[in-house]
């Protein structure tokens, strides 16, 4: 996906929903939404017409009932909304986001060696790709 994707809160709830079950009416998505955030079906229906004209979902047609999946994957959102991040609050330095991510978060000793191990695999990709 080469157009960027920035979803709020609410839209990003609606996608994920759709990435779980594949497929949903508008009601699917509003039940799905309901433990969290009660909203009307109209106000369902408008939120999945506006991520459509986006390109972020479309539908077909069951029916009488509009039936909606995700055209874009978590990787394509995660890539385009950390990439947007980095640039605004970080200049376009992942390096920054990530001391940022190291000094405020708490991390245990597991997600600690989980960033070592990401590291030692972005090393080697970055050593094989300067031997080719």
């Amino acid at each position: 996906m080469l157009i960027p994707v920035h979803l709020t809160d609410l839209q990003l709830a609606i996608v994920r929903l759709l990435w779980a079950n594949g497929e949903c009416t508008v009601v699917d998505v509003q039940e799905g939404l309901t433990p969290t955030r009660p909203l009307a079906q109209t106000t369902v229906a408008t939120l999945l017409t506006r991520l459509e004209k986006r390109g972020v979902v479309s539908h077909r047609l069951a029916g009488r009932q509009f039936v909606y999946r995700a055209e874009v994957t978590e990787p394509e959102v995660r890539r385009s909304m950390v990439g947007e991040l980095t640039n605004s609050l970080f200049q376009g330095r992942p390096a920054a986001l990530i001391s940022h991510l190291l000094v405020e978060r708490e991390l245990g000793a597991d997600e600690l060696g989980e960033v070592k191990q990401l590291i030692a695999q972005a090393e080697q990709r970055v050593y094989l790709a300067a031997a080719s």
